[in-house]
């Protein structure tokens, strides 16, 4: 079972459709959304920290307290301006866990909520 705020490993598919990277994403669907659907919806998360510092995205630092319970490997961006909706298959393994406030506050922008 995967709930949201977990930290997954997925093959997550770029922009352009036709390519795929494996990469850590947290889970940020409801966990009760219930669609009939095996799939879920996951935020990118990238090492890139010059993207670091937009309203909708999220700063993981390894040396804090979120980084260290992550499972990511450097310090990194929850980029909530780059969703996917992919099949459970896609998800390799959870690799760790990232609290949702600021995600969910990070989303509230992205979505205009």
């Amino acid at each position: 079972m995967i709930d949201r705020g977990d930290v997954v490993l997925v093959l997550f598919p770029n922009s352009n459709l036709s390519s795929a990277k494996t990469r850590p994403a947290p889970i940020v669907q409801a966990d009760s959304l219930q669609t009939g659907l095996p799939q879920i919806i996951v935020a990118m998360i990238t090492s890139q920290m010059f993207r670091a510092g937009h309203p909708s995205r999220v700063t993981i630092l390894l040396n804090s307290s979120e980084g260290q319970h992550s499972g990511l490997l450097t310090d990194s961006v929850v980029m909530t301006d780059n969703l996917a909706t992919i099949t459970i298959s896609a998800v390799y393994r959870v690799i760790g866990s990232l609290p949702t406030a600021e995600i969910d506050e990070a989303l509230k922008h992205t979505l205009g909520l």
